[in-house]
């Protein structure tokens, strides 16, 4: 089982850098950059609602479930 995080691909899409979002979201570009790699545990609601609206996209657009066959 995998989430995979497409943080880069929204990045890309609205031509922001990682350090700007880290900027306009308020937290540190290690959380952020943790988040991005799939290397977090955990992300608050609320990280996630900021991050949502910085990058004006929806959770779907953010996390995508692989199932148990996945390799990456």
């Amino acid at each position: 089982m995998a989430i995979i995080i497409n943080i880069d691909v929204m990045l890309a899409k609205r031509k922001m850098s990682v350090t700007e979002l880290s900027e306009r979201v308020g937290i540190t570009m290690a959380n952020l950059s943790n988040f991005k790699n799939g290397k977090a545990k955990a992300i608050r609601l609320t990280t996630l609602e900021a991050i949502c609206k910085a990058l004006e996209c929806q959770p779907r657009d953010l996390l995508e479930y692989k199932g148990e066959d996945y390799v990456q």
